[in-house]
């Protein structure tokens, strides 16, 4: 069956092989020319992006290992000076742990931001990219963003800065202001501190303006005793210094207290009474058990040396120095109005009411 002439195809449209087999072998031609005069600069642009990441990634591992043995080292001197008191503070591993810790950490992703972005940056250049723009936007963004984070950039630069001037560490006792209690936890954006009821407190560096810390250097014991002014004073000092001297020989006293136990002198002097102040210098955080401590054994020489103590036991029945009692102070005074022809009883009678003249008046 002959086919139709629309369905034949035309002469004109049957491709040329080879036409086809010239342009292939043109475009062949003109890639591997262009290879061939480019393959040289690309394979240095190539060598000089790897030696870029190479050389970041090596001083990059050699700055954080460096970092790492100064902060395992800090540890071993924290470890192998536990419970010593260097300089009136008394060291504790941990604390001193936590801070190298977190310096550490701080120091490593610093090193890292420099190192890898100053190679990002490079790599950027190297590739021809025009760094202006991406220079001037990223300082924009940078302005947006510590404007709309300021309290987080405030947060960090103060935990930074409070760790890196070891204001307080783990195990301290600190008043913050806005709490006080035992620091349980350093971070670089908040702290976290137990109060004295069991308490978490979580408090933003930030928001910390004042600090005290109570358990650096020394704490100071302070007792004072009421006494009756007739007691002789050399006395009450030879009772005091004799259980001074007695306490600072026991354990685990002759720990905690680091200085002599002194009787300061007269606090106040009053008519009935007067007030004895004694001090010493103790570790920190014991300053009041050791208060408690010479309440205890002060109240009991006293009794032993006869030494009145005010608000003590009663006094003794027949004492010259207690007046007797007044039997007509519980009996209550007379009173003006139990006699009804009194002018008091009189001024408190009802007054009657006024007589209308021309008015009849109704007797019973």
């Amino acid at each position: 069956m002959p086919w139709p002439a629309a369905l034949l195809p035309l002469a004109a449209d049957t491709p040329d092989p080879a036409a086809s087999v010239k342009e292939a072998h043109e475009s062949v031609t003109n890639a591997a020319s262009f290879i061939e005069e480019n393959w040289a600069g690309w394979l240095y642009l190539g060598l000089k992006i790897l030696l870029i990441l190479v050389i970041a990634a090596a001083f990059r591992s050699l700055v954080r290992k460096s970092l790492t043995k100064l902060i395992t080292r800090m540890n071993r001197g924290a470890e192998a000076v536990e419970g010593m008191a260097i300089g009136g503070l008394l060291v504790n591993a941990e604390r001193r742990r936590q801070r190298s810790e977190a310096i550490g950490s701080v120091l490593r992703s610093v090193a890292s931001f420099l190192i890898l972005g100053t190679a990002g940056l490079m790599v950027l250049g190297a590739l021809g990219i025009n760094l202006g723009p991406l220079l001037a936007s990223a300082g924009v963004a940078g302005v947006a963003i510590g404007f709309g984070a300021r309290n987080l950039v405030t947060d960090f630069l103060s935990g930074v800065f409070m760790i890196l001037e070891d204001q307080y560490g783990v195990g301290d006792k600190i008043d913050a202001g806005v709490a006080s209690g035992e620091v349980v936890e350093v971070g670089l954006r908040v702290t976290k501190l137990r109060g004295d009821n069991g308490e978490i407190w979580y408090v933003r560096n930030g928001e910390i303006k004042r600090i005290g810390n109570l358990s650096q250097g020394w704490a100071t014991a302070g007792v004072a005793v009421q006494v009756k002014p007739s007691e002789n004073l050399a006395r009450i000092r030879e009772v005091v210094k004799d259980v001074a001297d007695g306490m600072v020989k026991e354990s685990p006293w002759d720990e905690r207290l680091w200085g002599p136990v002194e009787v300061l002198g007269l606090d106040e002097v009053l008519l009935a009474s007067m007030t004895v102040k004694v001090s010493a210098r103790t570790m920190p955080g014991q300053q009041f058990a050791v208060e408690r401590e010479l309440r205890w054994r002060i109240k009991e020489a006293f009794d032993a040396a006869g030494i009145g103590i005010i608000g003590g036991l009663p006094a003794a029945a027949g004492d010259e120095d207690e007046a007797a009692a007044d039997p007509s102070a519980a009996v209550a005074p007379p009173s003006a109005l139990a006699n009804p022809a009194s002018p008091q009883s009189l001024a408190t009678a009802p007054i009657p009411p006024p007589v209308t003249p021309g008015t009849a008046r109704i007797t019973k």
